[in-house]
Order: C-alpha cells, then sequence, then structure tokens
C-alpha cells in the first residue's frame, strides 16, 4: 500500500494499492496487444472525440482537481487553478493538432533514377509508452505525457510520483470515461525502483518519456533496450540578466514569480540574478520588500502565495544549501526559516560566490541568489558555465544588448524581460546538456511518439490508354 499525505502538514489523505510485477507485466502484455492489433487501432476522428471529451470532462472539476493538487502537491490554490486550466487547453491543444497531423511528399524526378515515382510519408504510432512522470505538476506534466500518447494512437503506461498519485489516478479514470479503452491508457502505481526501471526498460516499450531528476533520467536512458527511443526532462540554475537599461519597477514582479512559483520547485524557476553593478543599489531592496511580502502557509487557503516543499528532506536539503552558501560568503539577506517539517520562507542570498553549490547546482527550493557583474561578456560566460542549460532571461530596454545576450546564452529558450520559467503547452520545451534530451511541448511530443513510413509509387513506363 502506498500511503499519500498533504505536502502541508503531512495529514493521510488516501492509501492505494500498489502494483506488483504480476501487474506490471500483465499492463505491457495488455498494450502491446492492443498495438499489434492493427485492425482495432482508432481513427483520428474517434481520437479527437475522446480528447474533446476527456477536455471537458476535466473543465467540469476544475475545483476537484485544483484541491487535489494544492493537498498533495503543495501548490497553493490560486496556481493549482490555473494548473487545471492549462491541462484542459493541453487537452484541446493534442486533438487540435490532429487536424495538420500528417506526413508530406517527397520530391522525386530530380534525378534519371528517380523518375517515373511517386513517394510520401504518413505517421504511425511508434508503439508502447512508459511514462514516468513528477510530482511539481501533478495533473499537467501527465496530460504532457498521456495526451500525446492518445493523440497519435499509442498505448501508454504512466507512473506518477509516489507523492502525487491522486491527480493521475482521477485523470486516467475520466481518460476511461471518455471512451478510450483501459490497454490503451493505464496507470503504474510504484513505490519500488526496481519495478519502475523493469517497465521502463522492457523490450516492447518503444518510446520513454521521462520528467524528473538528470541522476534517475539519465541512469534510466542508459538502461533502455535497443530501439527504443526517448524524451527527458530534468532541471537546471536557470539565469536572469539585468542590464544596466532595464526598467526596475516593471522586472521586480516577474522575477519574484519566476523565483518563488511553487516554491521553486519549477525545473526552469529563475535561480541565479545577475544585475548591473550601476543598478544594484535600486534593484536589491525593492526586490527584498516585495520577496518578504509573500504570503506563505497552507496552500488549501486563497491568499497563499508560496506553499510547502514536498517533503521534509527537501526542507532540510534547502536549508543545507543556504548555510553551505553562507559559509562560504553569500549574505543571506531574508528567509531560509523553517515554519513547518516542509515549509521553508522565500530566501534571498546576495554575492553568492562562484564556488557555492547554489551557484552551479539545482536548488528546487525558494530560494534566489543575486551576484552584480560589470562587463556583459563576463556575466554571460558565468550564466553559460555550469552543467545545465535551459530557459534563462535577459531584462533590458535596449535592443541591442537583450538581442545579444539573447544569442549567446547557452540556452534552449531566452525570455526578453520576463521570468526563466514562462512557458506555454503548445511551444517547444527543451532542456540541454544534463538538463535533458529531446523536446517537450504537446505538438513536439506528438512527433516523437510517432515514425514516418516511406510509400514510393513506380508508373509504368508506357502512357496510359487514353479514354474516349
Amino acid at each position: 500500500m502506498l500511503q499519500v499525505v498533504q505536502a502541508f502538514d503531512r495529514a493521510p489523505i488516501a492509501e492505494i494499492d500498489t502494483d506488483d510485477r504480476d501487474s506490471i507485466e500483465s499492463k505491457l502484455a495488455a498494450a502491446t496487444s492492443v498495438f499489434r492489433n492493427r485492425h482495432e487501432w482508432l481513427k483520428p476522428h474517434q481520437r479527437i472525440e475522446i480528447l474533446r471529451r476527456l477536455a471537458a470532462a476535466i473543465e467540469s472539476r476544475i475545483e476537484r482537481f485544483a484541491t487535489l493538487i494544492a493537498r498533495e502537491g503543495g501548490k497553493p490554490l490560486r496556481d493549482a487553478i490555473v494548473e487545471v486550466e492549462r491541462a484542459v487547453d493541453g487537452v484541446r491543444n493534442a486533438a487540435d493538432e490532429l487536424r495538420n497531423f500528417a506526413g508530406r511528399e517527397i520530391p522525386m524526378g530530380l534525378t534519371a533514377l528517380s523518375t517515373d515515382r511517386w513517394a510520401f510519408t504518413v505517421k504511425e504510432p511508434i508503439g508502447v509508452v512508459a511514462a514516468i512522470s513528477a510530482f511539481n505538476h501533478p495533473l499537467n506534466l501527465i496530460v504532457h505525457q498521456v495526451v500525446p500518447a492518445i493523440a497519435t494512437g499509442c498505448p501508454i503506461i504512466v507512473k506518477p510520483a509516489p507523492e502525487t498519485p491522486l491527480s493521475c489516478i482521477e485523470f486516467v479514470r475520466l481518460v476511461h470515461e471518455s471512451g478510450l479503452e483501459e490497454p490503451w491508457c493505464q496507470t503504474a502505481i510504484l513505490s519500488d525502483v526496481v519495478l519502475a526501471e523493469k517497465l521502463v526498460t522492457d523490450a516492447r516499450v518503444s518510446f520513454f518519456s521521462f520528467i524528473g531528476s538528470a541522476r534517475v533520467g539519465w541512469y534510466l536512458h542508459g538502461k533502455l533496450a535497443h530501439g527504443t527511443r526517448s524524451a527527458l526532462e530534468h532541471g537546471g540554475a536557470a539565469p536572469a540578466i539585468i542590464d544596466e537599461s532595464a526598467d526596475i519597477g516593471s522586472i521586480i514582479e516577474p522575477l519574484v514569480r519566476g523565483g518563488y512559483y511553487h516554491s521553486g520547485q519549477v525545473c526552469v524557476s529563475t535561480q541565479r540574478i545577475f544585475i548591473h553593478r550601476n543598478i544594484r543599489g535600486e534593484f536589491i531592496p525593492r526586490f527584498i520588500e516585495r520577496v518578504a511580502a509573500l504570503r506563505v502557509g497552507d496552500p488549501l487557503l486563497n491568499k497563499t502565495e508560496v506553499g510547502p516543499l514536498i517533503r521534509p528532506r527537501d526542507a532540510d536539503r534547502v536549508i543545507g544549501l543556504i548555510q553551505d552558501a553562507t559559509g562560504k560568503g553569500a549574505i543571506l539577506t531574508i528567509g531560509g526559516d523553517r515554519l513547518s517539517n516542509t515549509t521553508v520562507t522565500p530566501a534571498v542570498l546576495v554575492d553568492t560566490p562562484r564556488e557555492a553549490k547554489v551557484s552551479s547546482e539545482e536548488i528546487f527550493g525558494p530560494v534566489t541568489c543575486i551576484t552584480e557583474f560589470d562587463k556583459l561578456e563576463e556575466v554571460i560566460q558565468a550564466a553559460n558555465d555550469v552543467p545545465f542549460a535551459f530557459q534563462a532571461s535577459i531584462f533590458a530596454q535596449d535592443i541591442d544588448v537583450a538581442l545579444s545576450v539573447a544569442e549567446r546564452l547557452d540556452a534552449s529558450a531566452v525570455m526578453v524581460n520576463d521570468h526563466t520559467a514562462f512557458r506555454t503547452d503548445w511551444m517547444p520545451f527543451a532542456g540541454r546538456r544534463q538538463s535533458g534530451y529531446g523536446v517537450g511541448g504537446i505538438p513536439w511530443t506528438m512527433r516523437d511518439m510517432t515514425q514516418e513510413k516511406m510509400i514510393v509509387l513506380r508508373r509504368p513506363q508506357q502512357h496510359p490508354r487514353v479514354l474516349d
């Protein structure tokens, strides 16, 4: 049995049954069986209908899902509502994408050898998908993994994070109620890492989708069966560079949002803030003042802006990172106090040295680090000088500076005058280097979950008979 507790106060929510080895084998066999029976594959219009019913079902339960997310995941209720609304839009996005999801013509006749031929590609589902998800967006991340599989016709077995399985279970129940038979979408409730590894490394799995830590993701990536494709979404230490031309009044709010949304438990959370020396004196006090005003506490209260971390050991880890930084010379200007087993007050570290762990490792907690710079060349090098590369920001009113920095930052996406955690569900979302592998985002994942088959028609060389 798996006990699910509230992230904020560790109060029990539910106990749910876990899958064993026989259950995982049965689910893999069922998924493989339905995929191999091509005559039973759902047509695109049937998949669109299922997805539309699913979107409507989630939309009718926004409050229920938001409460689940706030309780099991600790996300403040106001942000949990936004997550559910994004999930609804994501399901619709996949249904809409199918209208233009097609192969293409391959030009022939470009050489003498290729004359009298016509070639085109069609998209086919890649096969059985195994997905491992993370706790920080317990509904929307599941949508990003499951819905592309439904849209493209791939059977999927999804394993939610053990801390946040309830949103996933409820979502999959609605998938079945919307008309998709169970073998096409199944959950794997696992607390045993050996069984999780068995699931994703099974030779019957054609695609592995992973959202979580780099250590686990890369380990499993190296264990995949030959031919299995994968998409890995890990984390980073996102940099935000503030040029001296930036409008201080307009950047405080997005930077606070980017750094402390969901207590910093976001893979592209704004972590390293680089401020130009000439505006340091104006920026830092205003930033600290706004962070101090953040309302911290029970995520089920409408007023709460920053909730708990997911587990007590994560609060231990974040406080340990703060202590490491201050021990190496950083100044803790505010926060870092423990309000409960899982709740740490939003912290701001100033003048964080390069050798501090928070300067190069992902914090995944409510902490930002401010460091001043003088020359753009130096700060770009410092921003890039970490093992991760995901999203980044440049704040500048000088368009030449903004574009120059955006071009030179090692990132998959650069936000200009916005925080690093900005994302829409239809845009490409990808980590570089240790931050990930492949491209996320619903339309992009749909491409990954399909493979193209080329068909070449050869015309007879004689002219066809002319009909009267």
